[in-house]
Order: structure tokens, then C-alpha cells, then sequence
């Protein structure tokens, strides 16, 4: 028996992957629903939905956040299916990984600038 197993940064990326698939069954839905339905038809109650209202939403803190993580997770969860895909379909390069896992990191830090000072 091994007593000193090789240390793994998969239960990073599963934790990533778990949360972005819980947001978009959860959240992302619910964010089609408001923003891309009840906003366009204006099926809200008065100025409830008002831009000028939405935009300071968008600009708080709490929605920049919401914007973030409707971005990275979604985008996490995806690319860590894609990598897992390619791994059943015999591509088990670390190549195959780093680019899957680079192009996740890289978009988040995209997303996190965007998100921070526009």
C-alpha cells in the first residue's frame, strides 16, 4: 500500500466543474428568464426593470459579481466536460489538459478584467 499518494489538483477543477453546472441549472435559467424574456416585453411592474435601475444593479457589487460567475462557472464546467470528453475519446495528452484548463484560466481572468474596470 501506498502511504504517500501522489498529490492531484483534479478536486479543484471537479469542485469548479460541480459549481458551474449547479449555477447553470440554478441561476442561468432563471437570469434567461428575467433578462431575456420579462425585460424585453416589459412584464415587469413599473419601473421595476427601468434601465437606469439595471444599470446601477450591473455596476453594485453583488452584480458584478452575479456577472462574473455567470460567466466563469458556466465556462468552467463546460471546458472540464470537454477536457473529460477528449480524455474517454482516447486524447489523454497533458496538452489536451493544459489547453482545456488554460483556456478556462485565461477567459476567467478576461472576464474578471472586463467585469472589474468596465
Amino acid at each position: 500500500m501506498n502511504t504517500q499518494p501522489k498529490r492531484s489538483n483534479e478536486p479543484i477543477f471537479w469542485a469548479l466543474f460541480g459549481a458551474g453546472g449547479m449555477w447553470s441549472a440554478v441561476f442561468a435559467p432563471v437570469a434567461v428568464l428575467v433578462f431575456g424574456l420579462l425585460l424585453p416585453f416589459n412584464a415587469g411592474p413599473g419601473e421595476a426593470f427601468s434601465y437606469e435601475r439595471l444599470l446601477d444593479l450591473a455596476r453594485s457589487f453583488l452584480g458584478r459579481l452575479f456577472i462574473f460567475l455567470m460567466i466563469v462557472l458556466p465556462l468552467w464546467c463546460g471546458l472540464h466536460r470537454i477536457h473529460h470528453c477528449l480524455h474517454d475519446l482516447k486524447l489523454r495528452s497533458p496538452v489536451v489538459q493544459w489547453l482545456c484548463l488554460g483556456i478556462a484560466y485565461t477567459l476567467s481572468l478576461v472576464a474578471l478584467f472586463q467585469v472589474i474596470f468596465i
